[in-house]
């Protein structure tokens, strides 16, 4: 359940560094607010993963899915480069979360 709990904390962390984008600076009140929400789930359920995996584990998956998130949603909302430089990046991130996930018991 802590990896469940995990990704879905990731992938609130790619709804607030998106979310960055739209809040200008935050001079815009209905995605600050959105945004900071975000921060707020992200964060607390980061914390209750950690509850059952190692904190090192743990931080890094969630950076990770959060990193791959918004890299695969800049290239879609903001018409950011596809190459294969940013492509063999994003996998190899995604190939370090499944090594993580592999090697740590849960």
């Amino acid at each position: 359940m802590a990896w469940i709990i995990l990704l879905v904390a990731g992938l609130f962390e790619t709804g607030w560094a998106i979310g960055l984008k739209y809040t200008q600076g935050f001079t815009r009140l209905w995605p600050t607010v959105g945004t900071v929400v975000a921060m707020i789930i992200s964060l607390w359920l980061l914390g209750m993963a950690m509850k059952s995996l190692p904190v090192g584990t743990a931080y890094a998956v969630w950076v990770g899915v959060g990193a791959v998130g918004t890299v695969i949603l800049g290239i879609v909302l903001f018409g950011e480069p596809v190459n294969a430089p940013r492509l063999i990046s994003v996998a190899l991130i995604v190939a370090g979360l499944i090594g993580l996930k592999l090697a740590t018991p849960a």
